[in-house]
Parts: C-alpha cells; structure tokens; sequence
C-alpha cells in the first residue's frame, strides 16, 4: 500500500508536468503563434520578450524556447534555488522561497525594466507558476525588501490563507496586482498560468502580475485585524495600507481598465487534474477511488482528523466506499505555529492523520507538496500508516509533543517516513492519498 500511494503521487505529478503543458497550449506553425485559443501573427511584432517567476519557470521557459527558438529577443524569468534547467535566451535568477531575497529584489527589477520597454509591435509572453509572490519581490516606494520578508514571516506563521497572503503582497508591491501588465502597456501580453491556489483564481496566483486586483488596500486592513498582526509587522507596512485605505496612495489596477485591453490570461495546469490522473492511476491499481474536493483548506490537523475518520467509516461500514479504496484531495492547508520545532503542512497533516488512525487497520496516509517541498524543509510530506504511532511509541517517541511543537519533520525522520524528492519543478499545491485495505 505504502508503494502503491508513491506510485499514485508520481502519476499526478506526471499529468501537472509544466513543460508538456506549455507544448499542449502553445504551438507555432509558421509565423502563427497559437496559445489556448488566441492566435498571434509573428510578422507583426518586432520583438518577442519572456518574463515571468514561478517554482515551474525553468521548464516553462525551456518549453517556450523550443518554440520560439531565437525569435526570442531576451526574457528574464525568477525561480527557486535548485530549480533551474539549460537555457539560450532567457536568464534566470536564482531567488528566495518562501521569504524574498535580495536575487528576487534584482530579478524583479530586471523583468520590470524588459516589461516597461516594450513597445505597441513587441509580445511579451509572461510564465507564472506557484511560488511565484515571494519570487517576485520588488517593493513599493517607500517599503524595503527587508520590510517584506519580515510581512512574509507573519503572515505565515498566523495561519492566514493564501489568499489572504497575496492580498497583502498585491498592495506591498510594484509588479503584483496586474502592475506588470500595467508596465507592458501597450505591448501585447499573454500570460501561461500554472496554478496552486484554491479554485484557480487568476488575480490570486503569484499575486496576479498580469491580471486586474479585485482585493483593496480596505481589504489588506481587515486581514491585519483579523489575525491582530499589527504590532508585529513593519511599521513601514501599517502605514502604508494605512495610508491606502485613505486613498494617499494608488490602488491596483482594476477590471476595466484599458491596460488589460491587450492582455490574455490561460491557466495550463491545475491541481484538480493532477487528482484526476491520480485517480486514474488508483483504480489501475485496484482501488475504489473517490475525489472529496482539489479546493480543500483549513487546520491542517482539522482537516487530517476529517480524513482519518472517513478510513475509519470505510473499515467499518463500507461507506463511502468498499475497500480496497482510495480516497483522494488536494488544494493548501494552513498551519498555525505555536511550537518552535520543524516541519510543514503536508507532514503535520500526515502526523495528525496518523494518530487519528492508530491500530485501526490497514491503512495509509500519504501528503506531500507536489513542488518538492513541504514548509522550510527538504521533505515533499511523509507517508504514514495505522501502525506509526506503535512504531514510534516503541521508539521512545511521543507523537502528541512532536505534533504540538510543530515538529513533525524530526519526527517523520526517526521514523525514516519522510517522502524527499528533490524540486519537481512543478507546483499546483498538495495531493494526499489515503489507500484503505
């Protein structure tokens, strides 16, 4: 079962694969550039520029310059440490995840100044993946880089959704909130999107750069209200939103307005379709396979519980589903730190889940990030199954400490059940997978 849940992630992630989906929506016959459903002559741009930032960049970028080979007069793209791939045309630049660094700040930079000199006969192709805010950190006038990592750093560890998160990072920033489309006018732009965020939203992943902001600085208040994060964020920052909430400083630019008028925004891969080739792969192997939901948020211990108490119903009752069955979902939970210890969502939700299910029966739970990493570890997640609380108990361990202090990558590593796999370069949030047999 534990092989059969490994094989079942591979197959997800193989289907979200970042450069085989630039080749499904991009193609060029000739001098026609098809993406999606938008059809580009060639002849008429004197340029061809490429920028973007995003954990996928890499094999994105490489994807695009198979395409367009050396009609690409010069790009510019920002990707995680390690996640990188051979390339002719674009320069790419090596930056901080999850908290910006001074790589990302001159990056940034750089795409803003290609995307400002783009001209009304010039195309630039823009390619964001998931990782893509805190791969894009240029600061609005009068804010640091140093002020961002510290508003990074809080909003992270209150628990805030992402949602929440790039709301802020929107109205903090000069490229977020469709300002990197609003440099590019009136160049023509179209943007190949690979999403992590819950539901897709195009204005929310990466922090929409090229798309219109339906979030305001009013909105950016509440947040900072609602987790009572004030007196623990920049002062530069409060004062900022504050100072935007009372319309002395400009908002992102919103639906309507003409600088989105040449502007075209494709989502090419998505978490619900790495569920889908999951649950394909499941089924080849035998499985009862049930998708609960791509859009799943919350606690991440909250959520893991909700799961062990469906294997435990499916033992019991045969409900939902008779076993051997497989029950999958995907989307972005949250941690709360409260602990000083290490790890990530995806091995918390893994810890938690473990404990919900001790000595209940064969079964397996299996959570990891389909980008390669889980919080600030070297881990995708950890695998765990109804015997890993006895396992680790005989070791002299204490789940419920380990689980409190946030600590579950220490825990995981004893056990040998973290799941590591390097970058992935791809990224469309979590996958978990719980086998029941």
């Amino acid at each position: 079962m534990r092989r059969d849940a490994g094989r079942i992630f591979q197959a997800g992630l193989s289907a979200v694969d970042p450069a085989a989906a630039i080749r499904r929506y991009c193609r060029r016959s000739g001098e026609t550039l098809a993406v999606g459903e938008q059809r580009y002559d060639l002849f008429r741009f004197k340029r061809i520029f490429v920028v973007g930032g995003g954990k996928a960049g890499a094999p994105m970028a490489r994807a695009v310059e198979g395409i367009l080979g050396d009609r690409i007069s010069a790009g510019a793209v920002n990707v995680k440490y390690g996640h990188v791939a051979e390339l002719d045309r674009v320069q790419l630049t090596e930056s901080g995840h999850p908290v910006p660094d001074e790589n990302g700040l001159s990056g940034a930079r750089s795409m803003l100044e290609l995307a400002a000199g783009a001209g009304k006969d010039d195309l630039v192709l823009c390619l964001i993946s998931g990782g893509g805010s805190a791969l894009l950190p240029l600061p609005a006038p009068g804010l640091t880089l140093a002020d961002k990592q510290e508003t990074t750093k809080v909003l992270l560890a209150c628990g805030a959704t992402i949602h929440e998160i790039n709301a802020v990072r929107k109205h903090l920033s000069r490229i977020k909130g469709g300002r990197l489309a609003q440099a590019v006018y009136p160049a023509t732009l179209a943007t190949l999107v690979l999403s992590d965020v819950i539901g897709d939203d195009l204005d929310v992943i990466a922090s929409g750069p090229t798309v219109a902001d339906s979030s305001t600085f009013q909105d950016c208040a509440d947040i900072l209200s609602k987790y009572d994060i004030r007196g623990k964020l920049p002062g530069r920052v409060v004062r900022h939103i504050k100072e935007g909430t009372a319309g002395r400083k400009s908002e992102t630019p919103k639906p309507g307005t003409p600088v989105f008028s040449e502007t075209y925004n494709l989502i090419i891969g998505c978490n619900f379709e790495a569920i889908m080739a999951a649950k394909h792969e499941a089924e080849q192997l035998g499985y009862a396979s049930l998708v609960l939901s791509s859009m799943l948020e919350g606690e991440t211990r909250y959520v893991a519980q909700v799961h062990g108490a469906i294997g435990r119903e499916i033992l019991k009752s045969g409900n939902p589903l008779k076993p051997p069955a497989c029950i999958l979902s995907g989307g972005e939970t949250t941690v709360t730190l409260k602990g000083k210890g290490l790890g990530g969502r995806n091995q918390e939700f893994s810890l938690a889940a473990a404990m919900d299910i001790a000595g209940c029966g064969r079964i397996v739970v299996f959570s990891a990030g389909t980008d390669g990493t889980d919080g600030p570890t070297d881990a995708a997640g950890a695998i765990a199954d109804s015997t890993t609380i006895e396992r680790a108990e005989s070791m002299g361990l204490k789940p419920g400490r380990f689980l409190e202090e946030n600590d579950s990558y220490h825990f995981f590593r004893q056990l040998e059940d973290l799941f590591i796999t390097g970058p992935t370069n791809t990224n469309v949030m979590d996958l978990r997978i719980m086998l029941v047999s």
